[in-house]
């Protein structure tokens, strides 16, 4: 809620405005299922509203919201991109539709709708389509191994913005555990080749969730800045080497990200892990990048 993230954007650092992503929250508990994302875009434009006062502060909670719409619906998404639109008013801007697939986890998730290759199905693209033409992004979660077809994807539809999420979802569990050498290899020369997609934005941010091999919940002390940076700055460099400052955003990802460190030290470190960039890259890097992405009008 909005007093839970204040509570963490208060903390020093200047958080100018953030994006709202879609978490699967508040949808409505009735009416065609296709529409029920709706009441999520509702509910963040009402918390953006009240911050929006300027009554909680000088943040700008929710400037940019991102909502869900299902992308397998292909061309009749379209009623559902319209409904979210009005919900959001001028704060919506794109949506997300998670793939994130791997058959080691398919198979511990028998229930879900994630299937396999989706990015491929022709009703998904046709789906994506729509929201290019409509002027929105769309925001992708995946794993690494996924990569390339993403970039597939932003190859057919090259006038719709995408937005790599989580650096590419560095996956660290299960058979991947102990072959981290081996995934950081694969992950670079995919994260090289998508960089090739001018129409492609990355976030760096995402690695302290629970299935990577990169969080710090299992630590007996929480890490400080330092210990963040050195264990996430292969990842963050090699990402602003491929694809430019200009298509990279730092992202907290909170509160997911929590479980492996506090809102300022994430912040800090990510300071730490631009310090070398020019003062060009670091305003793209903390703030322009996304701005422009997403449409964030008067925030830079």
């Amino acid at each position: 809620m909005l007093d839970d993230l204040l509570a963490d954007t208060e903390t020093g650092h200047n958080i100018a405005a953030t994006v709202y992503m879609e978490g699967g929250a508040m949808y409505r508990d009735g009416g065609p299922e296709e529409m029920r994302p709706v009441g999520e875009v509702e509910f963040a434009n009402g918390m953006a509203a009240m911050s929006g006062s300027g009554l909680y502060g000088k943040t700008r909670v929710a400037a940019g919201i991102i909502g869900h719409a299902n992308m397998m619906l292909g061309s009749r998404v379209e009623p559902v991109l319209n409904a979210l639109m009005r919900a959001g008013g001028d704060r919506f801007k794109g949506i997300r539709h998670r793939v994130a697939w791997l058959s080691e986890t398919a198979a511990s998730q028998p229930g879900s709708r994630i299937q396999r290759g989706m990015l491929a199905d022709s009703r998904f693209r046709e789906g994506v389509a729509v929201v290019g033409r409509l002027g929105l992004s769309y925001d992708v979660s995946l794993y690494f191994p996924q990569i390339p077809e993403i970039a597939e994807l932003a190859g057919a539809l090259p006038n719709t913005r995408i937005v790599l999420n989580h650096v590419g979802g560095i996956y660290g569990r299960g058979s991947y555990l102990d072959k981290q050498a081996e995934v950081f290899s694969t992950w670079t020369a995919s994260i090289k080749a998508l960089a090739a997609r001018p129409n492609v934005y990355v976030k760096l941010g995402g690695m302290g969730q629970a299935y990577t091999a990169l969080r710090f919940d299992g630590d007996v002390e929480p890490p400080s800045s330092e210990q963040v940076a050195a264990r996430f700055r292969p990842y963050v460099e090699t990402c602003i080497t491929a694809f430019g400052a200009s298509r990279c955003m730092f992202e907290s990802n909170f509160p997911v990200d929590k479980i492996s460190y506090s809102y300022p030290v994430f912040w800090n470190a990510c300071k730490r892990m631009a310090k070398g960039a020019s003062a060009a890259e670091k305003s793209d890097l903390f703030a322009g990048t996304a701005a422009r992405c997403y449409k964030l009008d008067g925030i830079v």
